[in-house]
């Protein structure tokens, strides 16, 4: 028996599991059914070459992710069951996706269509081939006793776009230190792992994936946190786990010499632990940078291998209480389904293979507070959120940090405020990525401009983005944190200094702002985005449902306005239907200053 065939099988335990009894593993099936029978919707080419004339990308997307759930679901489905009743499908929808020209989306790409010889290695014609690496060895003898040569097609696939296009090529994000280098080498990885026949050419893959995997670890913040924001960690992060946990695999099982596992251990530990210090609480993330989900940024099915690989405990807890918080023990296919932007199949054999320790586990949420010295990160927690968990009292996290970050926003001495487990004060994340979103227009989104954050206008500007525009750290204690942000606003905006310092005082957030202005320009704002409506008509106060901001009367004036008009679908689907900027402006000309608002 081939040692990839060896591997794969020791992540397929589940299915003879002797938790049957405690991981019900029909919903996987039901959720495959409700594709039984469905067409394999085509893809349109006129909506990839939309990309090029208008920007959207989603159009193309929405079909390309559609087809790979479509067949995530239904190979599972047949994993669990082993009956034979999805194969036709899964059959049809193979023949349809190994007929598409690129696996990719037009975003990544240079041309207005798709081209067979033009296999460019992107995020998701890799994620793409490790849907299919693992549905070949899966189903491998189901696949060919309904149609024979089909196996070798799809490593025939496998080869030309990514086993041969990604070996030995000069692509950027192989020495960068984000989600691309991680999320790509994982993918890339497992079809080396399970396709890649040759000795020779499966070691120099290795050796190249792992260079790739040092230039990630060493770019990397030392404190471990992820600046692309909780997100991204999964496919940052947890994609860089899910490296390390194929290449443990393949040296136990001689398919090639592995040199990384040991590399920088302590770091990725803390690469690790990100996550569970930047919970809030009730399924809630700090949501800094660029995000697309308010309340799923955890996956399960990669939380917890990369908390075992860990022997992190605390990551093993957090992971035992989603999976109770989010029903996983009676319907584990509803967290598959929403596993990323389709269901992604190694990782979920990955976690079945662990239920049994899961099952052993002891749930708790994270209560605890952190400091991230490189990214200028700290969370705060009240009193009674300390006591009685995250989703009680008031969680509060300031950032400071650059605009030249990864999924940048312009949005340094931002902070939010979320109440009893809900938001109060949030960061937008990013909408529908467009071309804009990642070109030199992506400061005109307003999701990305200071004006839309909860920082400072400085006599009307905005901040600039570009690494040099910059915070820097003043004084950091157990219960505040203090950040001159002068240099991240340009110099027009006339700012000698601004001190911003967050405290945490008991059950109260203190908000003070320390400044002095070469001149006045125009009135300097202190903005608040949040979801509740505001009551701003009693001077001095400012009502958000059943908590309070107050600042000093005379000195400041506010006003709101209905910015919901903006929302997309991706941010109503994150906040609801309504958002509200509040703006708290010095009503005088005074070039210098100290006021304190608070928050209970």
């Amino acid at each position: 028996m081939k040692k990839s065939v060896i591997i794969m099988l020791s992540l397929l335990c589940v299915v003879l599991s002797a938790h049957s009894q405690v991981l019900n593993r029909q919903s996987y099936v039901t959720y495959g059914e409700t594709y039984l029978g469905k067409p394999w919707k085509a893809l349109s080419m006129t909506s990839f070459a939309r990309y090029q004339e208008d920007g959207n990308r989603v159009e193309y997307e929405s079909q390309v992710f559609g087809r790979r759930r479509q067949l995530a679901a239904l190979v599972m489905a047949e994993v669990v069951e082993q009956k034979g009743r999805f194969m036709a499908d899964i059959i049809t929808g193979l023949d349809s996706m190994l007929a598409e020209p690129w696996w990719g989306i037009p975003a990544h790409y240079r041309y207005d269509a798709p081209r067979y010889d033009e296999q460019t290695v992107d995020l998701f014609n890799a994620e793409s081939a490790s849907l299919l690496a693992w549905t070949g060895k899966t189903l491998g003898s189901s696949i060919e006793a309904l149609k024979p040569g089909m196996g070798e097609r799809i490593a025939r696939e496998i080869d030309h776009r990514i086993l041969k296009s990604a070996l030995g090529s000069n692509y950027w994000w192989k020495k960068a230190a984000m989600n691309w280098n991680a999320w790509i080498c994982s993918n890339w990885l497992t079809c080396v792992c399970l396709y890649e026949k040759d000795a020779q050419k499966r070691q120099q893959a290795v050796t190249e994936i792992e260079g790739c995997m040092r230039r990630f670890i060493d770019g990397y913040p030392n404190d471990g946190g992820c600046d692309e924001g909780t997100a991204y960690w999964d496919r940052a992060a947890a994609s860089l786990f899910e490296s390390l946990y194929l290449l443990d695999k393949m040296q136990k099982e001689g398919l090639a010499t592995v040199t990384i596992l040991d590399y920088q251990k302590e770091k990725v530990a803390r690469m690790g632990a990100y996550i569970y210090n930047m919970y809030i609480g009730g399924g809630y993330c700090v949501t800094f940078a660029d995000t697309h989900d308010n309340k799923s940024v955890i996956q399960l099915n990669i939380l917890y291998p990369f908390a075992v690989w860990l022997g992190d405990q605390q990551m093993r807890s957090l992971a035992a209480y989603v999976a109770a918080a989010k029903n996983f023990w009676q319907d584990p296919a509803a967290l598959y389904a929403t596993s990323g932007n389709f269901p992604t199949l190694g990782r979920e054999l990955m976690l079945l293979a662990l239920t049994d320790q899961l099952a052993k586990e002891k749930a708790s949420e994270p209560t605890n507070t952190a400091w991230y010295p490189d990214l200028q990160v700290k969370t705060f927690r009240s009193a009674e959120a300390k006591k009685k968990g995250g989703s009680n009292g008031l969680f509060c996290a300031f950032k400071g940090g650059h605009n030249g970050e990864n999924h940048n926003h312009n949005d340094v001495g931002s902070l939010i405020v979320y109440a009893d487990g809900e938001p109060l004060l949030i960061d937008c994340g990013a909408g529908e990525y467009t071309d804009k979103t990642f070109s030199n227009e992506r400061y005109l989104i307003w999701t990305m401009q200071t004006a839309y954050h909860n920082a400072p206008l400085i006599n009307g500007y905005n901040q600039t983005e570009g690494k040099k525009y910059a915070a820097t750290v003043v004084k950091e204690d157990e219960n505040s944190l203090t950040l001159e942000l002068s240099k991240a606003y340009q110099e027009e905006a006339d700012v000698n200094t601004w001190q911003r310092t967050v405290t945490m005082d008991k059950d109260e957030i203190e908000i003070t702002e320390n400044y002095s202005l070469k001149s006045f320009k125009a009135s300097t704002r202190l903005i608040f985005i949040t979801p509740v409506k505001p009551e701003v008509s009693t001077p001095g106060r400012i009502k958000l449902g059943k908590h309070t901001i107050t600042y000093p009367m005379g000195w400041m004036n506010a006003g709101m306005e209905d910015i919901s008009d903006k929302l997309d679908p991706i941010l109503k689907s994150m906040w609801g239907d309504k958002l509200y900027r509040i703006g708290i402006g010095l009503n005088n000309a005074k070039m210098s200053g100290k006021v304190t608002l608070k928050i209970k």
